[in-house]
């Protein structure tokens, strides 16, 4: 397959075609991975990935000439997109800004052939109750300091701090009475996605992520930190709140990064993050659709909970 090629492919009562099929975009395996081998990827993943998708508001990371080529975070949907694919329309500072919103695997298909290798979703829907201004999820970024200048460390070392931050947060929320998933980044740590029932407004549930984080990092104050500032971290793990914000994004399920061997953001159970041989870039796009088909998120309750009770009961920890 020559990257002069088009593919055709129908699905969902919908034609897309994958341009240049054969370009290369990420380095690895045998002769590294191509359009076509996102576009397979993305299409074995879809019943699992579009859940996570729908109603979201995307930023996408492009690499049109692969991964040495020009990067563009894309956020404003291009004229010349199909009109099937969904829009949504929201707020900026100063106007408004029309995101891509992913409701189906075509709509997957045609941003693998714009070489859109990873998803960034706003962790509010635009068709829920609430609009884009109300999150029905929230996110705890464990971001592992990284190795020391002229080192290097692999994957799973510098995953053992984020296994046991994991953990602290983990059993701090259980005493909120908030459930957390647990998913790789596909990079380097681990998110804590927490389901809400979209009744507060981004300001609410930042300043309670922020709350909680100086919490568990007061506790643990060797180990965690909530220093934005790099310098001011030293060797402790990060516990990030920011993505909280309205129009901040963080990596989907199921996304792939755009790193060397097409390593993918997925969704864990909590056994497997004891795991010692599971870390960030464990699963790839070779792989990833395996462990989707596990279901790991599967004792995650359907209903978001709400703020409230969570924050009465931090309050009583603080004492």
């Amino acid at each position: 397959m020559s990257d002069d090629d088009t593919r055709t492919i129908r699905v969902g009562g919908r034609t897309v075609r994958v341009r240049r099929p054969g370009k290369v975009l990420l380095p690895g395996g045998a002769e590294g991975f191509t359009k076509n081998d996102l576009a397979e990827y993305l299409r074995s993943v879809a019943p699992y990935l579009l859940p996570h998708l729908r109603g979201r508001p995307l930023m996408l990371e492009r690499y049109p000439d692969g991964l040495d080529g020009p990067r563009f975070m894309q956020k404003n949907t291009p004229d010349h997109y199909p009109d099937w694919i969904t829009r949504a329309e929201v707020a900026k500072e100063g106007g408004t800004v029309t995101h891509v919103v992913c409701d189906d695997t075509a709509t997957l298909l045609y941003l693998a052939d714009q070489a859109c290798l990873t998803l960034h979703r706003w962790l509010s829907r635009t068709d829920r109750a609430g609009g884009p201004d109300h999150p029905d999820r929230l996110v705890f970024d464990l971001d592992p300091a990284p190795a020391p200048a002229g080192t290097s460390a692999a994957p799973e070392e510098t995953f053992a701090p984020v296994r046991e931050a994991a953990g602290v947060l983990r059993e701090l929320l259980d005493e909120l009475g908030l459930p957390a998933a647990p998913m790789t980044t596909g990079s380097r740590g681990l998110h804590l996605v927490v389901p809400l029932d979209g009744r507060h407004d981004f300001d609410e549930v930042r300043r309670f992520a922020h709350d909680v984080a100086e919490f568990a990092a007061a506790e643990h104050p060797g180990r965690l930190t909530t220093a934005a500032r790099k310098r001011d971290r030293g060797d402790r793990l990060y516990l990030d709140v920011q993505r909280n914000g309205y129009a901040q994004t963080a990596v989907a399920p199921y996304t792939v990064r755009a790193l060397p061997g097409a390593p993918v953001a997925v969704p864990l159970s909590w056994e497997q993050v004891a795991d010692p041989g599971v870390h960030a870039r464990r699963w790839t796009i070779a792989d990833a659709a395996d462990q989707a088909r596990t279901d790991p998120w599967a004792a995650l309750p359907g209903r978001g909970r709400a703020l409230g009770p969570a924050q009465r009961r931090l309050a009583g920890l603080k004492g």
